[in-house]
């Protein structure tokens, strides 16, 4: 079989799977999952998009906690309105973002970036979640924690799926 036909068939197979598990008990992202997948496939698909794939993702995750944090704790939303204000944290965690891919391992941009919106969009579209008590909590109410596994469960399982597919490829002759 060829190698996307063989690919096709195993990530549909961890896909459904993968959708079930996550909705049919109160665990993971399902959406994040998918995320981490795909950012794996786009970094390369291999060992070294493994690495990083969740080494960029968690950079961006802890980005975007640290840059709530600093939204609700720092009382600026009072005096610049909550727009300017979050916008500005949002700059500067960009810049950062940006400048950490001087470093070798935060050097794939996007991996980050999938990491950092993945966390803000639990935050905005999940209710009760953007809160300090949930930010601070070690429990799946904190972005951080529930966010970061979804999306590196999704890496390593893009990864073993990666693995099934080239098992399962028929050499050309």
């Amino acid at each position: 079989m060829s190698s996307l036909t063989a690919l096709s068939l195993v990530l549909a197979v961890v896909g459904g799977f993968a959708t079930w598990l996550f909705l049919a008990t109160p665990s993971l992202l399902i959406w994040a999952f998918f995320i981490g997948m795909a950012c794996f496939f786009h970094a390369g698909g291999d060992e070294n998009a493994l690495r990083n794939t969740i080494v960029g993702n968690a950079l961006g995750c802890v980005l975007a906690w640290i840059t709530a944090i600093v939204i609700l704790a720092v009382p600026l939303a009072s005096t610049l309105t909550l727009p300017v204000w979050a916008g500005l944290a949002v700059g500067v965690a960009i810049v950062v973002i940006v400048l950490a891919a001087n470093i070798k391992a935060f050097a794939v941009i996007p991996a980050t970036v999938y990491g950092f919106a993945s966390t803000f969009a639990f935050l905005l579209q999940t209710p009760d979640k953007l809160s300090l008590a949930n930010l601070q909590s070690a429990s799946l109410n904190n972005a951080l924690i529930i966010v970061l596994l979804s999306l590196i469960a999704g890496a390593v399982l893009g990864f073993a799926s990666g693995k099934v597919a080239a098992m399962l490829t028929t050499k050309a002759a």
